[in-house]
């Protein structure tokens, strides 16, 4: 009987080292040395891998989403505010060039230009200027496009709006016949003799036959060119040939437009008069913009009022007319000029924003005005009651 036993232990041991055996034989078989798993197994793991690749892609495709409409977004104040045309890659490319000549490097009026628009880009996106110096080139050349889209499309969404106003506010002033269609281009510009009159450069007299001809013909004689004051520009557009400054950019059309663009088209109605009955609360609101920013930039009202078949020379674009603009606040001769400037700034402040009086407020009057007056009445009520105590 413990024979039997023993011999069955001896048996089963042998079969238990035979079995270990062929399993260490099968394991080192194969070359990977995988031990086996079911295929359900294998499945499982395969799809929570690809999940977490999937949450992965999500989360950077997200994360460069909202980087893009951050930048596009903040991108939209920029040529409102600081460069109608030049691009934000010159800008860039200027500062490094000062940085890098910091002795004093010579500069062309057109960089001093490039340095101040940088200088404001800064200023309107403070986050700027450090993240440039964070970023390598590709990375900054893709915020910097970004930024552009953001920029070109505010500028087309007012070109556009601008194309309704400008019209209805043409028709409504001069009565055409046929009236101004805002989306027919070739019923405008010099084909028409109303918008051909505020185009009309201001050294000849749309009135004249020849003149009127010579232009829709483009004859030698009457080239439209950057190099002209449209009419338009002018108060009441009149210009006086003996004083070129005299009303020059206080029209009717430019005030418009710049209300309608920096505040709002329904503030446009009201231009009359320079303020001073208009809403004292509202005006406050808006004298926080920057008063510069009535620097008139009268591309606003020209691209809409002409047309794409007007008798313009290729280097007549609006950018070239618009830095032909700025050089009239910024290339001054003297001090006489400057004083000049000055006023007409002084007079689309008033147009723009109206009269506020604010320098008018004395520190006495200040100290009885109710915000003044609560904090008294605030301090005394605790003083009370300190000494209740």
């Amino acid at each position: 009987m413990s024979g039997t036993s023993i011999a069955s232990a001896d048996s089963s041991s042998s079969d238990d080292e035979e079995n270990s055996a062929g399993v260490g034989l099968t394991i080192h078989r194969d070359p990977s040395q995988a031990i086996p798993t079911s295929s359900k197994a294998r499945a499982k793991w395969h799809i929570a891998a690809l999940e977490d690749e999937l949450e992965v892609m999500r989360q950077e495709r997200g994360g460069k989403q909202r980087k893009t409409t951050f930048y596009v977004s903040q991108g939209r104040a920029i040529r409102r505010l600081v460069v109608l045309y030049h691009s934000l890659e010159d800008l860039v490319a200027e500062n490094d060039r000062r940085y890098e000549f910091r002795s004093a490097p010579e500069s062309t009026p057109e960089q001093n230009r490039l340095q101040r628009g940088y200088i404001e880009l800064a200023r309107v996106l403070p986050w700027l200027h450090e993240k440039l110096g964070e970023l390598d080139h590709e990375d900054s050349e893709d915020m910097l496009r970004k930024l552009k889209k953001g920029a070109d499309a505010a500028r087309g969404d007012d070109t556009s709006t601008l194309k309704e106003l400008v019209a209805a506010w043409v028709n409504q002033e001069f009565r055409p016949s046929p009236l101004i269609q805002p989306h027919d281009k070739y019923s405008r510009g010099f084909a028409s003799d109303i918008c051909g009159r505020l185009l009309c450069p201001a050294e000849w007299d749309w009135n004249e036959d020849n003149v009127k001809a010579g232009i829709r013909d483009r004859t030698t004689e009457y080239i439209v060119s950057e190099n002209s004051w449209p009419l338009f520009v002018y108060e009441n557009y009149q210009v006086n040939s003996n004083d070129l400054e005299e009303g020059f950019l206080k029209s009717r059309l430019l005030v418009l437009a710049f209300k309608a663009v920096f505040t709002s088209p329904s503030s446009a109605r009201e231009i009359d008069g320079d303020g001073d009955g208009a809403d004292i609360i509202e005006n406050n609101r808006r004298a926080r913009r920057r008063s510069d920013q009535t620097k008139v930039k009268t591309f606003v009202s020209h691209f809409p009022v002409s047309h794409l078949g007007a008798p313009w020379t290729e280097t007549s674009t609006t950018r070239r007319f618009g830095a032909i603009s700025w050089t009239f606040f910024e290339d001054v001769p003297g001090p006489v000029t400057r004083r000049k400037v000055e006023k007409l700034l002084e007079w689309w402040t008033r147009k723009i924003f109206g009269t506020n009086h604010r320098e008018d407020l004395t520190p006495e009057l200040v100290s009885h005005m109710s915000v003044n007056a609560l904090a008294e009445q605030r301090k005394k009520l605790e003083d009370a009651a300190f000494d209740s105590d």
